[in-house]
């Protein structure tokens, strides 16, 4: 991705400015609230998540490019975990919580669509539940 040109695909855009709101949160849990371990795994998985969609992009066959996405939308579960840990142990106000949970559920659905497109399309049945 380079600076003069946006990511190409819906589910590029959104992980990638999915993981700019996951730093500015990270951030902001440093300096305010002084919240070192769970703010460094929310950014761990917040970030990963574009990581593993950009490694898909450049996938050597469609069952790399599925298993890519399958890791980004593991990633993505993983950061709502952490997400609901710092919403419930009162860290995030609920309108920080509310709109990130709705960024990262958007991202969860594009990506489990993806996945389950590609292996309609391209796999046997025997494969889908893989």
């Amino acid at each position: 991705m380079s600076d003069s040109k946006k990511p190409d695909s819906i589910i590029q855009q959104k992980s990638y400015a999915f993981a700019l709101a996951v730093i500015v949160l990270y951030k902001n849990l440093l300096s305010d609230k002084k919240e070192f371990v769970l703010s460094k795994q929310f950014l761990r998985s917040g970030t990963s998540i574009g990581a593993n969609v950009n490694e898909a992009i450049c996938a050597q066959s469609k069952r790399d490019f599925v298993h890519k996405l399958s890791i980004a939308l593991k990633e993505a579960r993983e950061t709502m975990y952490w997400l609901h840990l710092l919403k419930d142990s009162e860290y995030i106000m609920q309108i920080i919580f509310d709109k990130l949970n709705q960024d990262c559920n958007e991202i969860i659905k594009i990506l489990s669509s993806i996945i389950l497109t590609t292996k309609q399309k391209y796999f046997n049945q025997s494969t889908h539940n893989s």
